[in-house]
């Protein structure tokens, strides 16, 4: 278990106790999960961001935990059940930590994990937007869906920094489309994001672009 993000040491105790539970009984992490803000800790985590847009907060890390717990002592299908119902049935701080946790899923379970990325993208709530594209399950998405989410990022004020893939996944596609849409915004007369250039700056080679 790593605990090093708590500073206090009830927190790191009572997070050891919530992390042994679900691994003795994983079907408890239904009754746990919520409360684990509560009974653990909560507030701004390693980015100093408490709305947990700029990366996890201390719930999120909590959360991933006993997620952790929960895949190590489940068989994968079943895992994979008890995220989904973790992220349908929870509160917007609970599928914010499901989306971050998204990348403990068996390779098998890829199809819900675009699931539950595409349902958060099509929020306007930037903690979820950020979550689903800040990790390693945005590998998953494809190149036309994880483009839909740069720009989704870019109209939502989500920083383009935490998005997985950029620059790497950058291609000449993604580039015409957020020039587009810059073009737009100055046309309007309104503020073109800064995090554009991201984007905009980088020159893929031809061979990488995809249709």
């Amino acid at each position: 278990m790593n605990d090093g993000f708590l500073t206090g040491e009830d927190a790191r105790r009572a997070l050891a106790d919530l992390v042994a539970r679900v691994h003795d009984q994983p079907d408890r992490i239904a009754v746990l999960f919520p409360a684990a803000a509560r009974r653990v800790s909560r507030g701004a985590g390693p980015s100093g961001d408490p709305d947990g847009v700029l990366g996890p907060t201390l719930e999120d890390l909590v959360r991933l935990e006993l997620l952790r717990a929960c895949a190590a002592a489940t068989a994968p299908g079943p895992f994979a059940d008890e995220v989904s119902d973790l992220y349908h049935h929870g509160d917007s701080g609970e599928r914010r930590a499901v989306l971050r946790g998204l990348g403990l899923l068996d390779p098998a379970a890829a199809p819900l994990a675009r699931e539950l990325m595409a349902d958060a993208l099509r929020t306007n709530d930037t903690r979820l937007v950020a979550a689903a594209v800040g990790g390693p399950a945005a590998d998953l998405l494809d190149l036309h869906a994880w483009r839909q989410a740069v720009l989704k990022c870019l109209f939502t004020g989500v920083p383009l920094a935490g998005v997985r893939g950029v620059p790497e996944r950058v291609d000449a596609e993604l580039v015409r489309m957020c020039a587009d849409y810059a073009e737009e915004r100055e046309r309007a007369g309104r503020p073109v994001p800064d995090d554009v250039h991201l984007v905009l700056g980088h020159s893929p080679d031809d061979e990488h672009t995809e249709a």
